[in-house]
């Protein structure tokens, strides 16, 4: 570690910060159970308080924003009141002053302000860590919103997380709750996503990617980049006007119907998850604005997750799963998906499951229970010995902002009738889509080169067996452990008769006379007994406590 006077000011931040945290009940909790301990106890209220925790966060900047938002995907640490407050994390930075907005836009486009736009607002409309966005006019009259990064950030970034790693290195190496914890893994992962969120270039094409996937959704608008006004530190997108989703009075709730906006907004997010695989993963409330004309926009695409064809599966029949509230079934697919440790209790995993399906079956959009449900299920799994994937939980964060949202819009809404529904027509889609040629002809192709290949590996197989080379390698057992097994049956079987044998031969003794005696018996005699007394107190103890 190279402590430089430089990076003092950090690293005092840093210890600040853990040494508030460091003897708290909730990191002792967390350690606990990041230890598996026996003695950890059930989550409960703690010194600190999410809202605490929140604050603190806030306080130490950006980068640790971003770390907690990372920590509300991590259920088998954190109780789920600190999950909700830090997945809804959001920060309210100073403004940049205008004067470094506009040398920043001019460095990155190569051209005045006054030349790129007919007006360029000095306010920002918002304010975040990595940067603030302003309205402005195009040349061409079109209203658009102008994302500028804050000059220094990817330094600052970068510099706060080489401390954490640094620190993060040193809990590996010397802890096992380090270790435990995967502090490592943790890191390396906020590293990945802020690499991308400071990459504006990134975001434009996942605004793209994300508009055309969600075309045939009038209901729904991702604002489109500007391409020739766009660079890794400028981001100037179509400007649509309208407030946090969340923030819609009582009186208009009352004068308008949301579900058929609720209704589309669940689809389309079932869409991306199980057919399309490219997912808006940071759907917080701050994200989802209600515009004007009824209207939904999906704002800041920095961070999206992408799910291979095989998690589009899994996930399908994971929400197809919940839909149906068959706990049995949810249990099966989150145990084929998963990496089982050699202390898995697959028995206890299934039976928590099938009670969290059984009681939360019932509930309705105002008792927010989808997200939470995967997350239990997530923290579930840790305790059983069960590594979930990161996808789950990122499913899990995303469902429970859906939960807030729609809980706001329609308190009554049924999330898993709608996810019946949808999944049945996505299934129905997804057969027609596998029957179109260009499918078929994949198959074909495979098909073909099977029936190509298949002659020579038969003249090989019949090769193999005309002279008698041909072999069979089965893996069916451990052959050390099972050859071990006997041994230390053998052993305890000579034990046991030596044993034996010394208690018969004291016996015997007892009856010879002789001048060197223990409490006025045989000395001889009584050594032997006392031996086969210990050796048998001894067998009796590992046999009842040390076998497997």
């Amino acid at each position: 570690m190279s402590i430089l006077p430089e990076n003092l000011a950090r690293y005092q931040k840093f210890l600040s910060f853990m040494l508030k945290y460091w003897n708290s009940d909730l990191l002792n909790e967390t350690a606990s159970n990041a230890m598996d301990e026996e003695t950890a106890r059930s989550f409960q209220d703690y010194e600190q308080t999410p809202e605490e925790l929140v604050e603190d966060l806030k306080q130490m900047g950006p980068t640790y924003i971003k770390l907690g938002q990372l920590l509300s995907t991590r259920p088998d640490l954190l109780p789920d009141r600190y999950l909700e407050a830090l997945s809804s994390l959001q920060d309210d930075l100073p403004t940049i002053p205008y004067a470094k907005v506009q040398e920043i836009i001019e460095n990155e486009l190569g051209i005045k302000i006054s030349k790129s736009f007919n007006s360029f607002e000095e306010e920002p409309l918002a304010s975040a860590s990595i940067g603030q966005v302003h309205l402005a006019e195009l040349r061409s009259g079109k209203t658009v919103a102008v994302k500028v990064q804050r000059p220094g950030i990817r330094k600052k970034f970068m510099d706060d997380l080489d401390t954490l790693e640094e620190m993060a290195d040193l809990a590996v190496k010397h802890t096992e709750v380090g270790k435990k914890y995967g502090f490592n893994d943790v890191l390396a992962e906020l590293r990945r996503i802020m690499l991308h969120e400071l990459d504006y270039l990134r975001e434009a094409n996942n605004l793209v990617t994300l508009g055309i996937n969600l075309k045939d959704y009038r209901r729904l608008i991702v604002p489109q980049p500007i391409p020739d006004y766009t660079t890794s530190r400028v981001l100037t997108m179509e400007y649509v006007k309208g407030k946090k989703i969340t923030s819609v009075s009582p009186l208009k709730k009352t004068e308008n119907d949301y579900l058929p906006l609720v209704d589309e907004l669940i689809e389309a997010y079932l869409k991306q998850i199980v057919s399309d695989g490219f997912v808006h993963a940071d759907p917080h409330p701050g994200n989802i604005h209600l515009l004007e004309n009824e209207k939904i926009a999906l704002m800041d695409l920095g961070m999206v997750a992408q799910f291979s064809k095989q998690m589009k599966e899994h996930l399908l029949r994971l929400l197809l799963g919940l839909s149906k509230n068959d706990g049995e079934e949810i249990a099966d697919i989150l145990l084929n998906m998963s990496d089982l440790t050699d202390h898995v209790t697959e028995k206890e995993f299934r039976r928590e499951i099938s009670i969290m399906v059984q009681e939360s079956s019932n509930s309705t959009a105002k008792d927010m229970q989808t997200g939470k449900l995967l997350i239990q299920m997530n923290r579930s799994a840790a305790m059983n010995g069960i590594h979930l994937p990161v996808e789950v939980n990122i499913l899990g964060k995303i469902l429970l902002n859906m939960d807030q949202i729609i809980a706001f819009l329609a308190p009554e809404y049924d999330l898993r009738e709608a996810v019946r529904k949808y999944m049945s027509k996505l299934l129905q889609n997804k057969m027609v889509n596998e029957l179109k040629p260009e499918e078929i002809f994949s198959v074909l192709l495979d098909s073909k080169k099977l029936v190509e290949n298949l002659p020579d590996r038969l003249d090989k197989i019949t090769e193999n067996l005309a002279r008698n080379n041909f072999r069979l390698q089965i893996d069916a057992i451990d052959e050390k452990r099972f050859t071990d097994g006997f041994q230390k049956v053998a052993n305890r079987i000579t034990l046991g008769l030596i044993i034996a044998a010394m208690i018969m031969g004291a016996a015997m003794l007892m009856s010879v006379p002789s001048p060197f005696t223990i409490f006025g018996y045989p000395g001889l005699a009584i050594i032997f007994f006392m031996l086969a007394a210990v050796a048998g107190i001894y067998l009796s103890y590992t046999i009842l406590f040390k076998d497997e």
